[in-house]
């Protein structure tokens, strides 16, 4: 199967001069549910990651990472939430959408392809990684970034640190064979759990955390795998001896394993690995449980979950750029 280059027209359509809205209905932006920090750090990510951006892409980059800096507070912290006229609606906090935005401006100072946002970028995680979350999937988000800096920055201490207590956070597998997952339950965005073990095993050059991290991931591709199509976990989550749901499955859950899948292989470079990708992309274009594609070709958006009736059809930040992250990875299978 071939897969579609990334399409960025949707993610454009989401954005103005202040940042990236946050949903739509169909392809039409609602603009009265504002921006979040969450999903501009999501775009940030995704812009960063193209090695010849074009300058409406490269523009995108710049608005995204001048809202990130301005809800940063002079702490490291971060507001989540701009309404459409401009007033935060929270106070600054290290909730997910402080570890998003810093999994966005590590992405940004590692991996941008312009200078001058690579250095704004790492003076705003340097910032931010000073700081740490109680909450586990927040330390996740954040070491993610670290991971980013430590593979072109290998001596940065600051990151290290930071990479070290993300995976920390996670806790140890539980030893049932059955169920060997730190966590008493699959919620939202599971990859990344995995992802940040690997990562931290590979660059720390632990081998035995590397092994732990693969061994995750392993399972949960299985757990999220039948008859070689993706079953991700459904947003109602999943837990031990309980049959899972098989609706309302979540864009964000197939680009999480893509992005898992796809430091596995760069960090053990096992071509086998890029089979999670093959599938996360093929969910996308059809190969799910309902049958149909998950995106809309004449707009480049990403629908927002697979119902049992079929997709949820507005094409929202989140959906779309799980979409556009999951193309670039499959873009980039030998």
């Amino acid at each position: 199967m071939s897969f579609p280059a990334p399409d960025y027209r949707h993610l454009a359509r989401l954005s103005d001069d202040t940042g990236l809205f946050e949903h739509a209905r169909h392809a039409v932006v609602r603009r009265h549910h504002g921006y979040c920090t969450d999903d501009v750090a999501r775009g940030l990510v995704v812009a960063s990651r193209e090695q010849r951006p074009s300058r409406r892409l490269t523009r995108l980059a710049e608005c995204y990472l001048a809202f990130l800096t301005h809800a940063q507070d002079g702490s490291g912290a971060f507001r989540n939430r701009l309404t459409f006229d401009r007033r935060w609606r929270d106070e600054p906090g290290v909730g997910d959408w402080w570890g998003r935005a810093m999994w966005g401006l590590g992405t940004a100072a590692a991996r941008n392809h312009s200078p001058w946002i690579r250095e704004e970028a790492r003076l705003a995680f340097a910032l931010g990684a000073v700081r740490r979350s109680p909450h586990p999937r927040a330390m996740v988000f954040a070491g993610l970034g670290a991971a980013e800096i430590l593979r072109t920055a290998p001596d940065d201490d600051v990151a290290a640190a930071l990479l070290k207590d993300a995976a920390g956070a996670i806790g140890a597998p539980s030893e049932d064979p059955s169920w060997p997952w730190p966590q008493p339950s699959l919620t939202y965005a599971n990859a990344a759990l995995a992802e940040v073990v690997i990562a931290a095993g590979d660059l720390s050059g632990d081998r035995q955390q590397l092994d732990t991290g693969l061994h995750m991931l392993t399972w949960l591709c299985a757990v999220q795998t039948e008859n070689d199509r993706l079953r991700v976990v459904p947003a109602t989550g999943r837990r031990p001896g309980t049959p899972p749901d098989r609706y309302d499955q979540q864009p964000i859950e197939v680009a999480a394993l893509a992005d898992a899948c796809a430091v596995a292989a760069l960090a053990t470079g096992e071509p086998s690995w890029q089979k999670g990708v093959r599938r996360a992309a093929a969910w996308f274009q059809g190969r799910n449980d309902a049958g149909v594609p998950m995106w809309d070709p004449a707009t480049g958006g990403g629908y927002d979950g697979l119902t049992e009736h079929g997709p949820n059809l507005n094409q929202g930040a989140e959906s779309t750029l799980a979409l556009i992250s999951t193309m670039q990875h499959a873009g980039r299978l030998s």
